[in-house]
């Protein structure tokens, strides 16, 4: 987006401890304090990863502020001008075009004053004041009309930039390499980054032009009364100070108050899809949880209250404050307007625009503390999406991104944030259309912040048209192997080629179009059957689409929908339909099957199918090879007797490798496996009865 994350500090004081200040300054005695207590047994409430700013926002004084500031405008003004260059300059004008006229009409009054309080009879010293009030009202006229222009502006200015920062950010998750989806880190600067991160850049926006806003009042207000009278404007600060003041106090405290509540709104909302979600409605009355998730739902929600509570109690004492010091600094002020009358200092009618200079002043810098202080909250906020922004850039897969020796030759993360996701580069070696065969030569991988491989020199061959089949017990590394088949995760060393093509040199989209996968965990999509198929491609009209349904048996579940290939698969739509583990299973294996690749992987594809329909999908999966190269992942090994080539993993290593009658022979891990599982259907002896008929 052409921004720059902003350097955070870590926090110096950590959650809990600010809790426990909160509750020891703002919470004394009685039930909240015990309330308090109760919920410091909840240790994700009281110490959220992401709120990484508390120690910063501790120190929100107006040094600090006023450093930020100017980066944080020119963050937004950057952002504002890529969403509308237009309304961005229209805004700014516009505000700076009122800004003028309310200094013109201030001045206009001291002309109406002078008239007004000039010797002569009332009806001559009216007439005397009329050109001065029509500039007064034009002025007042004018100055609304802009700002309510400035507003329109701004208002169209938001949606825009909303679409941005929303689109920026979806581009980067969807483009991430898959391996940073399973770093912790990762995901909890984007849980920052696409909670409040997301709202904060309109607010960002709104906040430096409310800042421009309250400046160029505050200029027109001190401008008028240095020509009045150069004494006149230190009164005017004196007057806005204890207000300034009670804002910057209140959404601190506010700001705090809310960091606490962060972990407690997330368990909020996560307790509230356990008891409203149709997901888990079965369950919560089949194990009697309505009373467990209330009680635990009101202790957090009591604990809200409370703080809520007292953040309202201590916002009132801060503005009271604030106001009972703005009246001795108005009394102040208007005692030293009228010394300087009674000696003579000055005339009455620069007085009485002085007093209108004043008030008017008031507002503004009130109003300009305020903004300064929001656009530098919401500007911590920005930051983490910023951050995240660059962080994603850089976990972008790019051919060509790693050199030989493992060292990164991609661009600079705070370069290629510059660079929207869907512009990235996208050349490099060509994915062959086909291949005669795949070779993984040593491959190693390792998931983010775990201590051990889950594969450790992997080496196998696949070979076009064979069957070949990935076996072991669970952890093995079968799914990880076959994801860094697909294109879906990048070796930490070795290579995968496809006729002689490093596939770490090839675009990962131009890679993934030659590969379809059935996976183990697939996505229930809220779309019509026929989108389910698809997957968003268009190949050869209905036809293709109907083959591939026959192909897989989905058509049997098709044809029983009310809509046919135009029914949408989601209950919570009008109109929706429901199915089962076993037909969604179907579904996924048509979408393998549509997508006619010479690749195909099938990840564990009858987890939820009966014995017939388990049988009857491999044979359809055999039928449908076919010329084209299936690499079959299951624990059912009856159902890899025919495969070409079976490879058996443990502990991301092949330790046997052969087909179904070697492997057997060789007595091994395979042999074991296989015999456990035959076992479980082999007949007890005649006359024998089972142990648990007996009783």
């Amino acid at each position: 987006m052409g921004l720059r994350p902003s350097r955070v500090r870590r926090p110096t004081r950590s959650p809990l401890q600010l809790l426990r200040r909160l509750r020891r300054f703002h919470l004394p005695g009685g039930g909240r304090h015990r309330v308090d207590l109760d919920v410091l047994r909840f240790p994700e409430l009281t110490a959220p990863r992401w709120a990484s700013h508390t120690g910063e926002l501790a120190d929100t004084r107006l040094k600090v502020v006023a450093g930020r500031l100017p980066d944080l405008i020119a963050q937004a003004v950057r952002l504002a001008w890529r969403a509308s260059r237009v309304d961005t300059a229209a805004t700014i004008a516009l505000n700076l075009a009122a800004g003028v006229f309310t200094a013109f009409g201030l001045l206009a009054t001291r002309g109406v004053l002078t008239a007004l309080f000039a010797a002569g009879p009332t009806p001559d010293r009216v007439r005397a004041a009329l050109p001065a009030l029509l500039l007064v009202g034009a002025a007042t006229g004018l100055r609304a009309a802009f700002q309510a222009a400035a507003g329109w502006a701004q208002a169209r200015l938001e949606p825009q930039i909303d679409r941005i920062v929303e689109t920026r950010m979806y581009e980067l998750t969807t483009a991430v390499e898959l391996a940073a989806l399973d770093d912790s880190d990762f995901l909890d600067d984007l849980k920052r980054a696409e909670g409040r991160g997301l709202a904060a850049a309109p607010g960002v926006v709104r906040n430096a032009v409310d800042v421009l806003t309250g400046l160029v009042g505050l200029v027109a207000a001190a401008g008028t009364l240095g020509v009045l009278h150069p004494v006149l404007l230190p009164l005017l600060l004196l007057t806005a100070l204890p207000e300034g003041w009670a804002s910057v106090r209140s959404a601190r405290m506010r700001y705090l108050t809310m960091l606490t509540l962060v972990s407690s709104n997330r368990r909020k909302w996560i307790l509230s899809d356990l008891m409203a979600d149709h997901t888990h409605a079965a369950e919560v009355r089949s194990f009697t949880m309505r009373g467990f998730l209330l009680r635990e739902y009101g202790t957090i929600a009591s604990y809200q209250r409370d703080v809520e509570l007292d953040l309202a109690q201590r916002q009132a004492t801060a503005r009271v404050s604030g106001d009972v010091l703005k009246g001795i600094a108005t009394a102040g002020v208007y005692g030293a307007l009228g010394m300087m009358l009674w000696t003579g200092a000055v005339p009455l009618p620069i007085a009485g625009t002085a007093v209108l200079a004043i008030r008017t002043g008031q507002a503004s810098l009130a109003n300009l503390v305020f903004a300064v202080n929001r656009c530098y909250e919401d500007g911590l906020y920005f930051g983490d999406y910023l951050g995240f922004c660059a962080e994603a850039e850089r976990r972008i897969p790019a051919p060509g991104g790693k050199a030989e020796d493992g060292r990164d030759t991609a661009p600079d993360a705070r370069d290629r944030v510059r660079t929207p996701a869907r512009d990235l580069p996208q050349d490099g070696a060509t994915a062959p259309s086909g291949f005669e065969r795949i070779i993984v030569d040593g491959v190693t991988f390792t998931y983010p912040r775990a201590e051990t491989r889950s594969l450790n020199g992997i080496s196998i061959e696949v070979r076009r048209g064979e069957i070949v089949a990935l076996v072991g017990e669970n952890g093995s590394g079968k799914s990880t192997l076959a994801k860094i088949l697909a294109g879906l995760y990048e070796p930490d060393s070795g290579e995968v080629w496809w006729d002689g093509v490093r596939l770490r040199d090839v675009a990962p989209d131009r890679l993934r179009e030659r590969i379809a996968v059935i996976a183990q965990e697939y996505t229930h999509w809220p779309m019509t059957a026929r989108q389910n198929i698809t997957m968003g491609l268009e190949r050869d009209g209905d036809r293709a689409v109907r083959e591939a349904a026959v192909a897989s048996g989905a058509d049997e579940v098709i044809e029983e929908l009310p809509h046919g290939y135009d029914t949408l698969l989601d209950k919570r739509f009008a109109g929706g339909a429901e199915l089962s583990g076993g037909q969604w299973q179907r579904l996924a294996v048509a979408r393998g099957f549509f997508r006619d690749a010479p690749l195909l992987i099938c990840d564990e594809p009858t987890a939820a199918l009966d014995a017939r329909a388990e049988h009857a999908l491999f044979e359809r999966i055999r039928a449908h090879a076919d010329g084209r190269t299936v690499l079959l992942i299951t624990h059912r090994l009856a159902s890899v007797r025919h495969a070409d080539r079976i490879y058996v993993l443990d502990h991301g290593r092949v330790i046997e490798h052969g087909d179904h009658d070697r492997l057997m022979a060789f007595g091994g891990l395979y042999a074991e496996l296989y015999g456990l599982q035959a076992s479980a259907y082999r007949q007890e002896p005649a006359g024998e009865v089972p142990e648990a008929e007996a009783h």
